[in-house]
């Protein structure tokens, strides 16, 4: 077995949710829960099949971002996979409809932070066994960050 560290491209602006899902309807579901949920933002769908002709399926209303995600889970190579990129909205605003999805299995991360996807590779083929989001903890939040974070959230509208 190798074990692979993946690069993942997340463009200027957006955000990703990727998942582990098991069937050929995955694509157009989430279509429609991110279209549903999200209609103002520019979103694209790709997921990989783990049998049969095992191909790339994609959706999307933007045709750069669905590009990015057939481009995502080519280099990620496992099966079962499914990418999504936003720009405009936010993972909050869909992740629990998508874990809702009959076919979602798992959601490994959702994040604008660089992202690393770790594979293994056997004679198989290539499974996910975690990512890496983002950088270490430099620190404990004090006071100032406290109110910081605060403010942020009024300033998204996530709080009143």
């Amino acid at each position: 077995m190798e074990l692979k560290a993946i690069k993942v491209e997340i463009p200027e602006g957006c955000n990703i949710i990727l998942g582990q899902t098991h069937f050929i309807k995955t694509a157009e579901d989430l279509y429609e829960i991110l279209a549903t949920h999200i209609p103002h933002a520019k979103f694209a769908i790709a997921f990989t099949e783990a049998s049969g002709p095992c191909l790339i399926r994609s959706e999307g209303n933007d045709e750069e971002l669905r590009q990015i995600c057939i481009k995502n889970l080519q280099n990620i190579g496992a099966g079962h996979v499914f990418c999504i990129l936003m720009k405009g909205a936010f993972p909050i605003s869909v992740l629990n409809a998508i874990k809702m999805c009959q076919e979602v299995c798992n959601i490994y991360c959702a994040t604008a932070n660089p992202l690393e996807v770790i594979v293994a590779e056997t004679e198989l083929g290539r499974g996910i066994l975690g990512v890496i989001d983002g950088f270490s903890p430099k620190g404990v939040e004090k006071e100032e960050d406290r109110q910081h974070r605060k403010e942020f959230l009024r300033k998204i509208n996530y709080k009143l």
